[in-house]
């Protein structure tokens, strides 16, 4: 079949140009949100410190992101590889999260913003204008919460589009890039916010006292109204008293 073929030729001569692991990551259906992290910055412990409590399995994750995983001495059984895997994508999300922080990281997602890879924002008065959305964070600790998305337009935060966007967490981008992604893109952010839009009923406006009107009308109603004790008009005490009185006028 034509797949066997294209497999034989990548496996053939291409074989020694094997993709890296961060490389066939990011091309995965559903993860092209993600940037391709340099491995410099990944081998670099700075950027890493505080990870490895965070991450299950963080040195094996680790270097099956660095594709050290290759190597005899690194060599896992093969229980251990589906947990392995799974942490090596947590750990990748994490280090995403910081290296979009910086230039380079800023200048690949500036390129996917550009593109809409993110969606647009749903807001009606966006959307005339196309606005762009990126993604961001509600925590920047894993399973806390999905990524969103936040517009620039008008300084909200929107559910994504995209379930794809919407499956993966949203510390793999968190709380701070968005904002300062646009701090340091200042000609993104657009000059104007929407208006807010205006209530009316047959094209005249609602002013703002007649919400407080009725809510005082209604308090006035509810204070008129009987007060009821739960029992009917003719109580027990009231039928005991006629008893007594019906009593003394026999003697």
């Amino acid at each position: 079949t034509d797949s066997d073929e294209d497999y034989s030729e990548i496996s053939g001569s291409d074989r020694d140009e094997e993709i890296t692991w961060i490389e066939w990551f990011c091309h995965l259906k559903g993860n092209e949100f993600f940037v391709e992290v340099d491995e410099d910055y990944i081998q670099d412990d700075f950027n890493l410190t505080g990870l490895s409590a965070q991450v299950p399995c963080y040195e094996d994750a680790l270097n099956m992101i660095l594709d050290f995983d290759d190597q005899d001495d690194h060599r896992l059984q093969d229980d251990q590889q589906p947990l392995v895997e799974t942490a090596a994508q947590m750990l990748y999300g994490l280090i995403h999260a910081r290296f979009i922080l910086t230039s380079r990281g800023m200048a690949a997602m500036l390129d996917k913003y550009n593109c809409y890879v993110y969606g647009k924002c749903p807001l009606t008065q966006c959307e005339a204008i196309n606005q762009a959305v990126l993604p961001i964070g509600m925590s920047d600790l894993l399973r806390q919460s999905a990524a969103k998305v936040y517009c620039p337009h008008c300084r909200e935060i929107y559910f994504p589009k995209s379930s794809k966007l919407e499956c993966l967490d949203g510390a793999y981008f968190g709380t701070t890039f968005a904002h300062l992604f646009f701090l340091t893109y200042q000609q993104q952010v657009p000059p104007t916010m929407p208006v807010p839009h205006c209530p009316r009923i047959y094209g005249f406006k609602i002013h703002k006292s007649v919400k407080e009107n009725l809510r005082k009308q209604c308090e006035r109603a509810q204070k008129q109204l009987p007060m009821f004790s739960g029992k009917p008009a003719g109580t027990e005490e009231s039928r005991r008293g006629s008893a007594g009185r019906e009593e003394i006028v026999v003697d």
